[in-house]
């Protein structure tokens, strides 16, 4: 089995394959859970994208669901993290109520602020 080796300053260590991969994931995991933008984008993928356009351009697909590019025109996004912690439900009738952490909260409210128009 082959080794990967990460050189710095102080010590090279010698890390198998398969150990170096779970470095790897777990690394890129932490980076974008600093990312607020890259977090509040994946939230709303999840939880969001199945009803709502989520980017800066497509169309929603639920008729009632109206596409978060927009949303600052009807929101006010720096109330909408409290809004999102205390549950948020019924903009329609098959809208499903979904409650976030705070974090969370201002996660989606960052990706959202970048994809205003």
């Amino acid at each position: 089995m082959r080794s990967i080796v990460i050189l710095s300053d102080r010590s090279r260590m010698k890390i198998p394959p398969p150990l170096f991969s779970i470095f790897v994931v777990l690394g890129a995991g932490s980076a974008q859970a600093q990312d607020p933008v890259a977090r509040g984008q994946a939230l709303v993928a999840e939880f969001c994208g199945r009803c709502h356009a989520i980017g800066v351009k497509g169309k929603s697909r639920h008729s009632d669901a109206p596409p978060f590019r927009n949303l600052g025109r009807s929101v006010d996004l720096d109330e909408f993290p409290r809004t999102l912690e205390r549950g948020i439900s019924g903009g329609h009738p098959d809208m499903p109520e979904f409650k976030f952490s705070h974090d969370d909260a201002l996660a989606v409210r960052a990706y959202l602020r970048v994809i205003q128009q």
